[in-house]
């Protein structure tokens, strides 16, 4: 079995640096991933960051190519994507400042490409629990161990922007039972699952949203400020994770010498019934483009 390798994927105030670290350029056959990814160890660990919006902020969540930041860390070896972002609250006691380990999505984007597979290679994937409930327990235990309280179980509901939402939309998500609002974890997740990556989000809360009559509407200054008080945690948990994911207590997850076993929830083998086009009538063109995230099966 491969080794773990872990990704991070957010803005780069997350990032807590790597030894050995070097920016390394990807080409996939999706276009250019949002920047180069920052590839090294982290406490013995082999370890690869992707600023999702690229290094300076460069892309806005829409046109952020999320196709080929998936594949291109696929194609390096990658095997467990942490993503990190910033949320809106649409709870009261979920304050800014708090950390949420998400569960579940809601995808309210329209303007991006969801998929790599379609016409020439269909694929259908199950999708009922979007996040690896394994990589997850260990970012939580990797929290703990660095003294940070992380709020377990969240639905993040993923709107287009670069807009925030008006208050009617605000007040019709709250109405619908959701905890978290943001720009980009759809199709993200979806994309990490087509490529049998384990998938696990850690949202920061930064405000919230417009709905609260005691708190100001939203702003970019406002979300900034927060990210600044509380990078540090963040950094926090990413320098902890190592650790958790080779200490005995991740068995069977990690068997001796760090090989990364079966993942329990499957994400690995997220492919095994979903492919569906006949193999006679399946795209030369379209597999090779598949060649990182399926080539397990293609």
């Amino acid at each position: 079995m491969r080794s773990h390798q872990l990704a991070l994927g957010g803005v780069g105030r997350y990032f807590c640096g790597n030894e050995n670290g070097r920016w390394q350029p990807v080409t996939t056959p999706w276009g250019q991933p949002s920047d180069q990814i920052l590839t090294g160890e982290l406490g013995g660990l082999r370890i690869a960051f992707l600023p999702r919006h690229g290094r300076g902020h460069v892309h806005s969540p829409s046109s952020v190519p999320y196709r080929a930041n998936i594949d291109a860390l696929k194609r390096i070896g990658c095997t467990d994507l942490l993503a990190v972002s910033a949320v809106g609250s649409l709870r009261e006691d979920l304050t800014p400042g708090q950390f949420v380990l998400v569960d579940q999505l809601i995808d309210r984007t329209f303007a991006r490409d969801k998929s790599f597979f379609g016409q020439g290679m269909v694929a259908h994937l199950g999708f009922a629990h979007p996040t690896c409930a394994r990589l997850g327990g260990l970012v939580t235990r990797a929290a703990e161990a660095a003294g940070i309280h992380v709020h377990q179980g969240a639905t993040y509901l993923a709107m287009e922007g670069p807009q925030f939402s008006t208050l009617a939309e605000s007040r019709l998500y709250r109405s619908w039972g959701t905890d978290l609002i943001g720009m980009t974890a759809m199709p993200e997740a979806k994309l990490a699952r087509e490529a049998e990556l384990c998938y696990a989000s850690l949202a920061m809360v930064t405000d919230y949203d417009c709905w609260h009559p005691d708190h100001d509407a939203v702003d970019v200054a406002a979300v900034i400020a927060v990210l600044a008080a509380n990078a540090d945690k963040a950094r926090a948990v990413i320098a902890a994770l190592p650790a958790t994911l080779t200490t005995p207590q991740a068995a069977p997850l990690t068997a001796a010498g760090g090989t990364r076993l079966p993942c329990p929830c499957g994400c690995d083998r997220a492919l095994d019934t979903a492919l569906v086009t006949a193999p006679s009538k399946r795209d030369p063109a379209v597999l090779a483009k598949l060649d990182a995230v399926a080539g397990r099966l293609l």
